[in-house]
């Protein structure tokens, strides 16, 4: 490319492809490398194992996640994300679940830049008669839109990123060995 053309705008990647970087990029091109954590909560019920989703910013069902702050750990990080986003905050922290690696374009605080973002996702269980309690947002950027318990028989087919599924099934099969109590 020479210095006189514009770069091509960058859709975002497929969802099976966001581990990679976007096709068309460009090394000059602004980028960003970003850590969060977040959380898979479960309570268990008389009706059975429920996970904890929220419906995000894009309208899509997920789970809570977060930057980490300067200084915090990041099972700490994904402890407060979930009482921030979820109003879940009488957490048991199980496990750490393992770490997704996307790329995408940035609409709310970094506009137009190329974010590298690590997520790294922690199980923890709550009571069973916790209830989520979301909290009105401050401002209309990447906020919570809603919060639902889902049944664990669903919560795969539910979850709109397929990147997930390789997290969520393997806290199914923790829940499911009776590793908690």
């Amino acid at each position: 490319m020479t210095s006189h053309q514009r770069p091509r705008t960058i859709q975002r990647a497929p969802k099976s492809d966001r581990h990679k970087k976007p096709e068309g990029a460009f090394a000059e091109e602004k980028t960003r490398r970003e850590v969060s954590a977040g959380g898979i909560v479960f309570k268990r019920t008389r009706k059975g194992i429920l996970f904890a989703m929220i419906v995000d910013s894009y309208g899509k069902l997920a789970f809570p996640k977060g930057h980490v702050r300067r200084g915090e750990q990041l099972g700490e990080a994904a402890a407060r994300e979930v009482c921030e986003e979820l109003g879940l905050c009488s957490l048991t922290l199980l496990r750490r679940l393992g770490t997704n690696d996307i790329w995408f374009r940035d609409r709310f605080v970094f506009k137009g830049y190329l974010v590298h973002k690590f997520i790294h996702y922690y199980l923890f269980e709550v009571p069973g008669n916790a209830r989520i309690q979301i909290q009105p947002a401050k401002d209309m950027g990447e906020r919570v839109r809603r919060g639902l318990w889902v049944p664990i028989g669903d919560v795969l087919r539910r979850s709109s990123y397929d990147n997930m599924d390789p997290i969520v099934r393997q806290a199914i099969k923790f829940i499911e060995r009776g590793a908690s109590s």
